[in-house]
């Protein structure tokens, strides 16, 4: 052995601090001081800690990704097959047919002429259907669409003679709602029900004081003298006032001359009839206005004696549900509301 080789240090030759001789031939590596040992632990736990977090990440994107998928595949499957579509009779033997009648009866909500005509056709029209049963929930509302449905009652009556149309009302059947029902054979409701609203009414707002007080100045430009006709930013012409009255008076009568068709003789002799007054469905028994008292259940098993039903009404798809969830016609509402005079039959 050289003297070179016996003057190295102990860490770096083939003999250990404990006296202990290596094999001829093996290496160990240099020792490190104990700084840069704890540094190189720490630096070796934060790569292995980014790349756990990596992992994670990775996952996590995978993850939200398909969530998001499936998401924008349920949204197109909901507007390529909406649900909102009358459901056909899946039941092979007779039942009692069903037509749903909620909320305001309008073009632009679910009670529309549109859908409610289309489901009447359908229960109408099934084989094994062996009565309609309207159940009206519906404080009223558009005179035009009450109207449509009123008379395609009428006709499918005529076209369907061996199909009787039960009117059913739960919690309100009044105004326009009213005037579906007086197209049917009979009518029933619960002695706790509102049954009747027999009138028109139209409102709006004035906001003439608010803009003098506030300094805005109104400019309308027409062509026609009656174009701004009941204008609310203008202040009211008594012409005007008592040509709109006169037209409210025509609606009136001629929904006073479609309950009369519909309901006869079974009417009361009662002024108060045709005043807009809405009642329980008890009095509206005695006033003549319904048939009798009972649920829609208790007319297709006693009346009409076929208590299975099937339901033909048209429902609101999902994806609607969403949209008005979100609140995006709200603001369009109240501006219509606010500035619009509507007809409704309440």
């Amino acid at each position: 052995m050289s003297d070179w080789e016996s003057d190295k240090n102990p860490g770096w030759g083939s003999e250990s601090e404990s006296g202990e001789r290596k094999p001829a031939g093996s290496r160990k590596s240099p020792a490190l001081p104990p700084e840069s040992a704890r540094d190189w632990k720490l630096i070796e736990k934060l790569v292995m800690s980014l790349q756990s977090e990596q992992k994670k990440s990775r996952r996590w994107g995978i993850f939200f990704k398909l969530l998001t998928f499936g998401y924008l595949f349920a949204l197109l499957f909901m507007i390529q097959f909406p649900f909102g579509g009358a459901l056909e009779s899946a039941a092979k033997g007779e039942h009692t047919a069903l037509v749903e009648v909620e909320g305001t009866i309008a073009a632009d909500e679910l009670a529309s002429a549109d859908n409610i005509v289309g489901a009447l056709r359908n229960a109408f029209e099934a084989e094994n259907s062996v009565a309609v049963i309207l159940r009206i929930n519906s404080p009223g509302g558009s005179p035009v669409q009450s109207g449509y449905i009123y008379d395609e009652i009428v006709r499918l009556r005529g076209e369907y003679p061996d199909k009787k149309v039960y009117a059913v009302i739960s919690d309100i059947g009044a105004s326009g709602a009213y005037y579906i029902a007086a197209a049917a054979d009979e009518i029933y409701a619960d002695k706790a029900s509102l049954v009747g609203s027999i009138g028109v009414v139209a409102g709006g707002f004035g906001f003439t004081e608010v803009m003098e007080k506030i300094g805005v100045d109104r400019r309308l430009y027409t062509a026609g003298e009656n174009k701004a006709f009941l204008d609310p930013f203008s202040p009211e012409e008594e012409e005007e006032v008592e040509f709109w009255e006169s037209v409210l008076k025509t609606t009136h009568s001629q929904f006073i001359e479609s309950v009369r068709k519909g309901r006869g003789d079974r009417l009361a002799d009662d002024e108060r009839l045709f005043s807009g007054l809405i009642w329980s469905g008890e009095q509206a028994l005695e006033l003549g206005l319904i048939d009798g008292l009972g649920s829609s259940s208790h007319v297709a098993r006693q009346v009409v004696g076929q208590e299975d039903m099937v339901d033909y009404s048209r429902r609101r798809s999902p994806l609607q549900d969403i949209v008005d969830q979100l609140g995006v016609s709200v603001g369009s509402g109240i501006a219509r509301y606010v500035t619009e005079s509507r007809l409704e039959l309440r």
